[in-house]
């Protein structure tokens, strides 16, 4: 929205354009059969207007997203950029706190999480050192946070394989088991009367596996 200020009177007027802060809005589900109607009702209930919504529909690895580009390249200081919740902007942190930086030092624009108000920096004016302090502070925990799931689900699953493995589970593709005319087709192959190819079809296996057979 752009608003005009007029100065003095008649011919000697002039009009300042002074542009007011656009809120943006921003959604982004994993796949496209995920369903955005969730985050869609916040945008609306916090007042974001249907133009002003930029969706992606791909995983949160990564800022490399459409949608988010072209919300970035329209981004102008003193705007406002709305999430619901910060895994909506991004899984990866270290990222997501390099983009908070270009978000409200290098553009001069405020952010919002709707399901973490301590993230909302539009009472914060751009020099309020606390502000920005908690700001990073509240990303730098849940990075922390985020760090340790990760290696804790990875040690629960190695802890559940060796477990499992102890018990005699075991993993992977049962081995093969060789037919009865292994033996017959494995001779022919010696003799050179069965090529590999030819003996791994009549045993119904892949010709690698044949191979593996005859070799150990």
């Amino acid at each position: 929205m752009v608003i005009k200020n007029v100065y003095g009177a008649g011919d000697s007027s002039v009009i300042e354009t002074v542009r007011e802060g656009v809120v943006y809005g921003y959604i982004r589900v994993s796949t496209s059969l995920q369903h955005d109607d969730r985050q869609r009702t916040a945008m609306e209930e916090f007042g974001v207007s249907a133009d002003c919504l930029f969706i992606d529909k791909q995983s949160g690895k990564n800022f490399d997203r459409p949608a988010y580009h072209s919300m970035m390249a329209c981004l102008r200081k003193g705007d406002t950029v709305v999430v619901k919740s910060l895994d909506r902007l991004g899984r990866d942190y270290e990222e997501m706190i390099r983009q908070l930086d270009i978000i409200t030092r290098e553009k001069k624009a405020d952010i919002v999480i709707l399901d973490m108000p301590l993230i909302d920096t539009r009472s914060k004016h751009s020099d309020d050192l606390t502000g920005k302090f908690i700001l990073n502070l509240v990303i730098q925990i849940f990075s922390y946070v985020a760090h340790m799931e990760r290696n804790m689900n990875n040690q629960r699953t190695m802890e559940g394989i060796a477990a499992a493995r102890a018990r005699g589970v075991q993993f992977g593709r049962p081995p093969l088991t060789r037919p009865k005319n292994f033996e017959v087709i494995r001779a022919a192959w010696e003799r050179g009367i069965l090529s590999e190819h030819k003996s791994a079809q009549l045993l119904g296996v892949s010709r690698p596996t044949f191979h593996k057979w005859v070799h150990e």
